[in-house]
């Protein structure tokens, strides 16, 4: 794909009878994204730490007479309790699930604070939570044909580095490097889903996209949001780059998708380059099997069926 292809949100295809997980959905770019998707013709559950707010925004869609329908379901990524009351509820109502976007996250916390469980609250929200959310949606995702997991990233993954040995800041807390490693790891992640989908020849895809300098809530805690007048450009573009990895047909596994303007900025969605240690194959090993022991979920990965029943 080219910049000059100026892609929006009235190019996604019609979404009809398909079932989208949008995290974060009540404000920024997980709204923009939960309200593209509805007007498209989907059924999106918007995945809010706050009900409260998460109806009100959905009030606000359904507001515009969307095609699709949009309905708000309680989930707090950082307690890994919610995150499987989440799966559980969300499996008794819906048999499948074409799109996860895992788009929820926290900025740059000036304090180290720990999740309910006791991660630290960015690497524990922004990669544990969706880990462990992945991980208990994989059977619905399983049976879902085309089915993709979207990981929302950020290009603070250029300056993260994993320290496997200070996961969870109890040498030292950098609100800066802890916030650059989640973002790396949602990225190590999705290379890594996209492996295991392959190994085990399932219709499904990982991607992950960026939303380049963006206006939103994650910035209350930086003086990011000082520059935002001269840099940032609205939710609404900002969640172009997750739609298009989330919709585009010319999408494929393993892709990255940002802005293609200035330095990635701002603009509309293009493919871009990752850095070579989101790419580091042993890292993302790694943190997958250390994912898996800490938040005690494993994934279940759908038996391969024998040779000669595939070729019957």
């Amino acid at each position: 794909m080219s910049n000059n292809n100026q892609w929006t949100s009235e190019n996604i295809p019609d979404q009809s009878g398909r079932v989208a997980i949008v995290t974060g959905a009540n404000s920024g770019i997980g709204y923009e994204t939960a309200r593209a998707l509805a007007h498209k013709g989907a059924t999106v559950i918007m995945a809010c730490r706050s009900v409260e707010k998460g109806q009100v925004a959905a009030h606000k869609i359904q507001d515009e007479d969307p095609q699709g329908t949009v309905a708000v379901m309680a989930l707090d990524l950082a307690n890994l309790s919610s995150v499987r009351d989440f799966a559980e509820g969300f499996k008794r109502e819906f048999q499948r699930l074409d799109l996860l976007i895992n788009n929820a996250g926290v900025m740059m916390l000036p304090d180290c604070t720990k999740t309910a469980d006791g991660f630290e609250m960015q690497f524990g929200t922004n990669h544990l939570g969706h880990f462990a959310l992945t991980g208990l949606l994989l059977e619905t995702i399983s049976r879902t044909p085309g089915a993709r997991v979207v990981m929302v990233s950020s290009t603070a993954e250029r300056f993260g580095r994993m320290n496997f040995d200070n996961l969870n800041a109890e040498q030292l807390y950098d609100k800066q490097a802890a916030y650059g490693q989640s973002k790396l790891a949602n990225l190590l992640f999705t290379a890594e889903l996209q492996r295991r989908f392959e190994a085990a020849s399932m219709d499904a895809i990982a991607v992950a996209a960026h939303p380049g300098w963006t206006t939103t809530n994650l910035q209350r805690h930086t003086r990011l949001r000082l520059l935002n007048p001269i840099f940032a450009q609205g939710p609404e573009m900002g969640a172009l780059p997750t739609l298009y990895a989330a919709t585009s047909p010319d999408v494929r596994g393993g892709d990255y998708f940002g802005p293609g303007g200035f330095m990635q900025m701002r603009g509309y969605p293009t493919k871009v380059k990752p850095t070579d240690r989101s790419k580091d194959e042993a890292d993302a090993k790694k943190l997958w099997e250390v994912s898996e022991e800490v938040t005690g979920i494993t994934f279940n990965w759908p038996e391969r069926e024998p040779a000669s029943a595939q070729i019957m």
